[in-house]
């Protein structure tokens, strides 16, 4: 069993900036394909990034390419999603998400493919 953590969310003003991070029960994060997805309210979840456990590949939804990247540290014991110029439409609860599959890219998108996830961190972005 993994445990993922997601932390960094909050309340911003429209064009500002949020980190949010995931760890995994202090384990490293290498072994895993990772994922970000988002619920915006009274919608369905949806994919924002993945990073692929063998290359290191990411895949980032396209409508947020320019704003948001996804990384993880050196030691790969957290995920990160940068997310910069923040708009209303980003509003939603984002959820950490993993997998020990090694996907493809056209499946990382896929919220099937994940067995681990996060309880989310809610991200409310308005003036």
């Amino acid at each position: 069993q993994v445990d993922l953590l997601e932390s960094g969310g909050g309340w911003v003003l429209p064009g500002g900036s949020l980190r949010l991070s995931c760890t995994a029960s202090g384990r490293a994060l290498g072994g895993y394909t990772m994922a970000w997805f988002r619920q915006p309210p009274g919608k369905d979840r949806e994919f924002v990034a993945a990073v692929k456990r063998s290359s290191g590949g990411s895949s980032l939804r396209n409508s947020l390419k320019g704003r948001f990247t996804i990384y993880r540290d050196n030691a790969k014991t957290t995920l990160y999603l940068q997310m910069n110029s923040l708009n209303e439409d980003d509003t939603a609860v984002y959820y950490c998400a993993a997998t020990t599959r090694s996907l493809i890219t056209s499946s990382l998108s896929g919220d099937h493919w994940y067995e681990h996830w996060g309880q989310g961190t809610q991200v409310t972005v308005s003036s």
